[in-house]
């Protein structure tokens, strides 16, 4: 995925985050005040922008966007090693740890949005996730994206140095080590995103954990 696509991506989600904010805003503003004549366009735009259908939101980003980076930084990875086997096939061994590395951001999506759904009670119980008003939804939409946009760009990034690192060992059998090392750093942040993100769903005042 080139950078441009990648701001482009960001500059969607950013903008959505800004649109269903300042709807939070209007409905918050129109809360107890006499109900307006019947819109359908206005009743069918609250009903897609419900509370549950927010908190699924939030789920679905927690794990699509760092799946998307994982499988492009394996993508990646899989190019260089299937060069480099084509020419060694003794080294499958030693390629296989880098490219299974850009997995990982993949895995903390999942597991965050696990504990999502376990917040929002759809394992215990489903009515609480049925009764979630619009800014609630919109909790579980904010605290899914550390994990969602650095899960996302962490992964690519991964991909691109483990792909360097199949170029090194190909070079340099006895590199693999340094190889790992350099390509594990980048992961850090999604480690720290994903922290952030589990956090902020213990720590929510309305979950069922």
């Amino acid at each position: 995925m080139k950078i441009a696509s990648v701001k482009k991506l960001l500059a969607i989600i950013l903008s959505v985050v800004a649109v269903l904010t300042l709807t939070v805003v209007v409905v918050s503003a129109t809360d107890g005040t006499e109900a307006p004549a019947t819109n359908p366009i206005a009743d069918m735009f609250l009903g897609l922008f419900s509370g549950t259908n927010l908190a699924l939101l939030g789920v679905a980003l927690a794990v699509v966007l760092p799946c998307i980076g994982s499988a492009k930084g394996v993508g990646l990875v899989g190019e260089a090693a299937t060069g480099l086997l084509s020419e060694q096939p003794s080294m499958f061994g030693k390629a296989f740890p880098l490219m299974a590395l850009p997995m990982t951001q993949g895995v903390y999506g999942l597991v965050a949005s696990f504990l999502m759904l376990m917040a929002l009670g759809l394992f215990g119980d489903p009515d609480h996730l049925m009764n979630l008003t619009f800014a609630q939804g919109g909790y579980f939409v904010m605290a899914s994206l550390p994990i969602a946009i650095a899960g996302l760009l962490s992964a690519l990034r991964q991909g691109r140095v483990a792909a360097a690192g199949i170029n090194l060992i190909g070079k340099r059998p006895g590199s693999l080590g340094q190889a790992i090392t350099t390509a594990a750093l980048v992961e850090t942040y999604a480690i720290f995103s994903l922290l952030i993100t589990i956090m902020l769903v213990f720590l929510c005042p309305f979950s069922v954990l």
